[in-house]
């Protein structure tokens, strides 16, 4: 199987997931900001590792997940569906936290940058 058709495939499931998360599954323990970062395809299509961002708590991030997890039977329907594949994936649920991750680093340089911004106006010592 070429890559670049497992790309597709995997760009595809990305796309049908997370519609399906936003818009099909009505569990109140799906919470609101829930969105598919990424899907890892096996070269044969029979696995699909589908990595999930959760805005919200610790405690509702493994809630959600769990409630994917338990959906996942329904979410591989759905993708048999809309894809016409000779095997429908086994899909599993992964937590990324790669988002939260990024905005902390963010977060940490802006306030460097700031300190040094800081102490380079009152270490100057020029007058005027």
């Amino acid at each position: 199987m070429t890559e670049n058709r497992v790309r597709r495939v995997a760009e595809q499931i990305k796309k049908d997931v997370g519609g399906i998360i936003n818009f099909e599954i009505k569990d109140p323990r799906v919470v609101g900001i829930t969105s598919v970062t990424d899907v890892d395809l096996s070269r044969d299509l029979r696995h699909a590792s589908v990595y999930i961002s959760v805005y919200g708590s610790e405690s509702e991030k493994k809630e959600t997940l769990q409630t994917l997890v338990n959906a996942s039977g329904f979410i591989r329907s759905e993708i048999g569906r809309r894809i016409r594949l000779r095997y429908t994936p086994e899909i599993k649920f992964y937590l990324d936290d790669s988002i939260e991750y990024g905005a902390y680093i963010e977060s940490v340089i802006k306030s460097l940058k700031e300190e040094e911004n800081d102490s380079n106006d009152n270490g100057s010592g020029k007058d005027n």
